[in-house]
């Protein structure tokens, strides 16, 4: 295989491209969208973003050594002394993603895509630690999973990886069939559907349909898809696909998890069998999810041939994604920091989660609202409310204009705050000697701010 993966006639195949300086043009093998990291030879996609206008940087990128610049055809005037080739398209983002679809189908490495609506990025975390025991493996970097995140993902793989673990997310109607179709993927896995996205999304039923369009394009492909048979949506779709594995903990899927026992930390025993392997180990994760996501990770290297040992090994390596169920021991009490996002069903799994911990003698729970979820924001946040009810933690602090309904609703012990400040002045006097504290809430309540005052309270 050509290191030189793309050719003159790979860009005059961009959609709407017209091409300046085509004979000054040599095959390259990368393209960037940020100018800092232009390789010489290389090819500068000049992307419009929210902060940032890529055209800005043009000949900046020239300068470091670029074969070819990409812009927008409004643009050409701005660049008639460029001394390179210059590509232009209607659509620059559309162009990103269209040479991130032939990088990928110019490479014989395997795709892994991993979709769903909690813990695909866990997921994808753990999936990437387990499968490098046996291949050089490239992963979607934070949750760069969408549009843009698909494709830069691709682009900064090396020509030497041989497994690309890709995180697949969405927000709105289509994105997931897109970025599959850039992916191209082997093996498919979904999580779970649940209430996330919903101000776009609507309901269950259409985030089911948005995360179905993966399935749909690994299904052309004749790939492997793996689905959540405990999800009773997903658990629809199994007779619809020609190669599904299922996996779960209830009923008898191809690979199923059994947690067998927990320690007093919340440390589960976990053994999980397929038709030719059987695993028994203790998880060094704590939290509910945790173990769902570890199941997940497990199936798909059960289906890429890993052996017994190799999964073992990955295990043991496996850490917390900060922000996620992230255990912090401190000597006056357990901190639990779960802030990196919300909803409702992941709010419900943290606190199932923390009463499993018996070494601390009080559970505390820190929650602020959940985005997205549209008109029916109002009765889910009380819906809540009354599932926390019947997990009883000990008590419930809330902040948020949305958690105020789910405030109402309570039973236990509970404190709504208006500002952080105040919740910050309450957590300063209160003795929380010996308890667990879950902090949990959407991304754009900043939760990790309590995570960090309680950190420097207890210095």
């Amino acid at each position: 295989m050509s290191k030189r993966l793309f050719n003159i006639s790979d860009l005059f195949n961009l959609t709407g491209a017209e091409i300046f300086n085509p004979d000054v043009y040599k095959p390259s093998s990368s393209f960037v969208i940020d100018s800092r990291k232009v390789k010489p030879g290389g090819i500068f996609v000049a992307i419009k973003g929210k902060n940032f206008d890529g055209h800005d940087f043009v000949n900046e990128a020239v300068k470091k050594g670029a074969a070819a610049v990409v812009i927008n055809g409004r643009k050409l005037s701005e660049f008639d002394d460029i001394d390179a080739t210059i590509v232009t398209v209607k659509d620059t983002v559309l162009a990103f993603g269209e040479l991130a679809r032939i990088k990928r189908e110019k490479l014989n490495y395997k795709v892994v895509a991993i979709t769903g609506s909690n813990g695909k990025t866990t997921t994808k975390d753990f999936t990437s630690v387990i499968l490098s025991q046996r291949f050089k493996v490239h992963s979607t970097e934070a949750n760069n999973n969408n549009h843009i995140g698909l494709p830069l993902t691709i682009s900064e793989a090396k020509l030497t990886d041989e497994v690309l673990v890709a995180e697949l997310g969405t927000n709105h109607f289509g994105e997931i069939k897109y970025i599959a179709e850039i992916a191209q993927p082997d093996a498919a896995l979904i999580t779970n559907i649940g209430r996330a996205h919903l101000k776009f999304l609507k309901d269950k039923k259409s985030v089911l349909n948005e995360k179905k369009a993966l399935a749909d394009v690994v299904e052309k492909r004749n790939g492997k898809i793996l689905l959540n048979s405990d999800d009773k949506l997903l658990k629809g779709l199994i007779g619809k696909y020609s190669r599904v594995q299922t996996f779960g903990f209830k009923g008898t899927p191809d690979i199923k998890g059994e947690v067998t026992d927990f320690d007093n930390d919340g440390f589960p025993k976990i053994k999980i069998t397929s038709r030719r392997k059987k695993l028994e180990f203790t998880l060094n994760l704590q939290g509910e999810a945790q173990i769902a996501n570890v199941l997940s990770s497990v199936a798909i290297a059960i289906t890429l041939g890993l052996t017994k040992k190799e999964i073992l090994a990955g295990l043991s390596k496996l850490k917390p994604t900060p922000g996620r169920f992230e255990v912090i021991n401190m000597k006056e009490f357990t901190l639990i920091n779960d802030t990196y996002n919300s909803n409702p069903e992941s709010v419900v799994a943290g606190i199932k989660s923390v009463k499993r911990i018996k070494s601390r003698k009080n559970r505390i729970v820190a929650l602020g609202d959940i985005f997205e979820l549209g008109e029916k924001a109002e009765e889910i946040h009380r819906e809540l409310g009354r599932k926390i009810n019947r997990l009883k933690p000990d008590e419930v602090l809330s902040i948020g204009k949305m958690m105020k309904f789910t405030d109402e609703e309570l039973k236990v012990k509970h404190k709504h705050f208006r500002n952080i400040t105040s919740l910050f002045a309450y957590l300063k006097k209160k003795d929380l000697n010996d308890s667990v504290i879950l902090v949990k809430g959407s991304r754009g309540m900043k939760m990790e701010r309590v995570v960090e005052f309680l950190m420097e309270k207890r210095k």
